[in-house]
This record gives C-alpha cells, sequence and structure tokens, in this order.
C-alpha cells in the first residue's frame, strides 16, 4: 500500500478532486500557507498496483510536473473504498502486484551509488574476491559479492530502456563497463603483489585451486545462474522486495569470475583468463537480457504513449542484440562444456582401463592404488595430458609388458597421444 502526497498548484485543485473523485479515492486535503504557487496538499492511500494509473491520470487531467508528488509505504489502511480499490487493483499475478513506473525509476536511481562509491566498492569487492580464490575459501569469495554495488548498473540499463530514459540507461551500461575493467584490473594488480611478495607459496598452479579451476573453465551452468539473477533482480525491484539477495546473486555471477580472470593474468597465463573473463561478459548480458525482457513481460511502458512505438522498437532492437550475443558466448561455453565432458569420460576411462588390466591373468599379482590425469594449460579447452597409474605389487621390478598394455589401453579412448606413466610400489606382507 501506498500513500500518495500532491502538491496542488494554484487553480489545479478542482481538476485533481474530480479526478479522484470520479475513481471513488478517498482523499484529505488541507491548505498551503507558505505563499508559494501551491493551494494545497492532497493525501490519498492506494494500492501499489494503482499508482501508476492514478498519477497517469491526474497526468493527462493536465497535472504536470510543478505539482510534485511523495508516494510513500502505507503500513495500514482501514476503509471500504480502499478495499474496492484493492479488489478492482490487484490481481494476484506478478503484473498486479508490481510497483509504479515512477516508484520504478526511483528505486533504479538509489540502487547507483555515486562513480566514487560505486568504483572504491567494485575494486575492494574484487580483491576480495581474489584473495577468496587464492585462499580457496568459498565463505571469503561469498564475502565479497555481498559488498558488490553492482545491482543498480545492472538493473539500471534495463529500466531505462524499457521506460525511455536514455540517460540512465546509458549511465547504467558506462557504470557496467567501468566496472568489468576495475574489477579485472584490480584483481589483476592484487595478485601480482601476492605471487612477488610470495605470499603464496612459489610456483602455485592455479589450475590446482578449486576454486579459480572452475571459473577458468565455466560450462552453459553459469547462463543459468546470470539469467536467474537478472529475472529475480528485475521481480524483486518491480514487487518492492528487497533486493539485497538478489544483489549478492548477480555479484557472484559478476565478481568471483572477474577476479579469477585477474588471477591468471597475473600468473602470466593470458589464454587461462580467456574463459572466466568470457564468464563476466556473458553474465553481464545475460542479466541485461532477462531484465529487459522481464520488465517489458510485467507491463511497464513508457510514460508518454506517443513514444511507446519507438521505445518498443527500441527495446525489441536491444533484445535481437542482446540474445544473438549471448547465443554466441552459449556455443563457446557449450564448447567448454562439452570438453570438460570429454576429460571426465576420459578420466573415468582410464580408471576403468587401469582396473581391466590389472584383472587379467598376466597381472593378477598387482593392485590398483590409484589413477590421476594430468591436464594440459590450454584453456579454456583443457585436455589430458598425461596419465599416472600407482601400482602396488611385490619387491622388486614390475612385469615389462604392463605399462605397454596400460598406455596401448588407455590411448584407445583419446584421438591424441597421451603419456602414460607407471609408478611402481613395492609391497611387502607382515
Amino acid at each position: 500500500m501506498r500513500l500518495v502526497q500532491l502538491t496542488v498548484p494554484t487553480g489545479e485543485r478542482q481538476t485533481i478532486l474530480e479526478t479522484l473523485d470520479e475513481r471513488e479515492i478517498d482523499y484529505v486535503v488541507t491548505d498551503e500557507n507558505s505563499g508559494r504557487e501551491y493551494t494545497a496538499v492532497v493525501y490519498f492511500p492506494l494500492p501499489t498496483p494503482a499508482v501508476e494509473p492514478v498519477l497517469d491520470a491526474l497526468q493527462e487531467a493536465g497535472i504536470d510536473e510543478d505539482a510534485y508528488t511523495v508516494v510513500v509505504d502505507a503500513e495500514t489502511v482501514i476503509s471500504r473504498r480502499f478495499e474496492a480499490l484493492r479488489d478492482e487493483y490487484e490481481q494476484g499475478d506478478v503484473e498486479s502486484d508490481r510497483i509504479s513506473r515512477q516508484e520504478l525509476l526511483a528505486e533504479a536511481d538509489s540502487l547507483t551509488p555515486t562513480f566514487g562509491v560505486y568504483a572504491t566498492m567494485t575494486i575492494v569487492s574484487a580483491v576480495v574476491a581474489t584473495a577468496g580464490l587464492l585462499l580457496d575459501s568459498s565463505a571469503v569469495v561469498v564475502g565479497s559479492m555481498v559488498i558488490a554495488p553492482l545491482i543498480g548498473p545492472a538493473l539500471g540499463a534495463s529500466v531505462g530502456s524499457v521506460i525511455d530514459d536514455e540517460e540512465l540507461f546509458t549511465e547504467s551500461v558506462l557504470y557496467q563497463l567501468v566496472g568489468i575493467v576495475l574489477a579485472i584490473a584490480a584483481a589483476a594488480v592484487f595478485a601480482w603483489l601476492v605471487r612477488t611478495t610470495n605470499v603464496v607459496p612459489p610456483g602455485l598452479d592455479i589450475g590446482s585451486v578449486d576454486e579459480i579451476s572452475e571459473r577458468l573453465t565455466p560450462d552453459l551452468l553459469s547462463l543459468a545462474v546470470a539469467l536467474g539473477a537478472g529475472v529475480a533482480g528485475i521481480v524483486s525491484i518491480a514487487t518492492g522486495i528487497s533486493v539485497a539477495l538478489v544483489g549478492v546473486m548477480i555479484a557472484a555471477a559478476l565478481i568471483p569470475p572477474a577476479a579469477a580472470a585477474g588471477v591468471a593474468i597475473a600468473w602470466g597465463q593470458p589464454s587461462a583468463a580467456i574463459g572466466s573473463t568470457a564468464l563476466v561478459l556473458v553474465n553481464v548480458l545475460s542479466v541485461n537480457l532477462a531484465g529487459l525482457l522481464t520488465l517489458w513481460y510485467v507491463g511497464y511502458r513508457p510514460e508518454s504513449l506517443f513514444s511507446l512505438t519507438e521505445t518498443e522498437q527500441r527495446v525489441r532492437k536491444r533484445v535481437i542484440a542482446l540474445g544473438v550475443i549471448v547465443l554466441v558466448f552459449a556455443v563457446f561455453l557449450g564448447g567448454i562444456t562439452y570438453s570438460s565432458y570429454t576429460l571426465a569420460t576420459f578420466e573415468e576411462n582410464a580408471q576403468t582401463e587401469a582396473e581391466l588390466v590389472l584383472e587379467e591373468p598376466a597381472f593378477e599379482e598387482y593392485q590398483l592404488l590409484g589413477v590421476s590425469v594430468i591436464t594440459d594449460d590450454e584453456y579454456p579447452f583443457v585436455g589430458p595430458e598425461r596419465v599416472i597409474i600407482r601400482i602396488g605389487g611385490p619387491p622388486g621390478d614390475p612385469e615389462p609388458g604392463i605399462a605397454d598394455t596400460l598406455a596401448e589401453r588407455i590411448n584407445r579412448h583419446t584421438s591424441e597421444q597421451v603419456g602414460v606413466e607407471i609408478r611402481y610400489i613395492g609391497l611387502v606382507e607382515r
């Protein structure tokens, strides 16, 4: 529920009150004695979905922006006429639950901090995320998402497009681009300092750190996270629900991959940064695409009906452009997903072949202790480089044919030759 406070310009009192009476809206009028160009202030409660049509009706009646309006939350309204208004406007769906266009614009503006604050918090969140990745600590990475100020610009571009506010759209797009650059640059500089000062162990293989490796080789499921964050963010802001947790979700799609890209650059592996950078870009685009579609679906339109056709064409072009770019990135992520699937299949086959070989009568005196697949550094499409097989058996040298047999059987499952290394451990029973 909302309580609307509307100042009445000189000569417009009758028009405003007639408009409210026609819609059977309860109101209270107080005279304005400040000596300015206003004669009264009108207070009237409205169900949330009624705010936009009522304000539009007042504007159509000739009440311009000189009659400034304040809309605040109302906890409780007890009135039979108000209940009738609620029955008229609340239909129980998302479209009827949404806040007004005017409130949406104010909310989008409030979610975007000043540029200095935005840049500072983005850099800090990227540094914290980098520390969390290098520590392999998911808790620290989550903490970096909480302080990231990304939800405002991520949703502001969609809001600006739909309600025909090109200034908001341009500002939000600029914020997002600057945010991506700042996050990756801050992460790269911090990771370089950490590496050169030996804060982390020398020779650290970033591919062996789980929090980093999963973002160097992203898959198609990452796209679902970004799309879901975009839809949830817009639904939250449009229905007046707290967006704090959704902001964390959007940051989860952007900050850790940006930090992973910075780490890869600092480690002198620019190819390893390709996958995580692509993940950042596709997530940004997906959040914007999902937000744009959701806003249009729930019924937001520009204030002026004369600009509706132009806005609709602009939104359609942006949706198509974003959809095509996201599709291209989705194909790229699909390639990474297929590469990961191929690697996982090879690891399973290598394990199976090692077990089958050691079950043969010629090698039954040996037992399999473990199989490890070492991958190459050709990110983001990593593949097997060599296989390490640990075998236990009687003291002495193992059967000469076991290495050749394992190598031949394992290489049946890959198109490129993979080295097979046997590590034999003599076992003594006591």
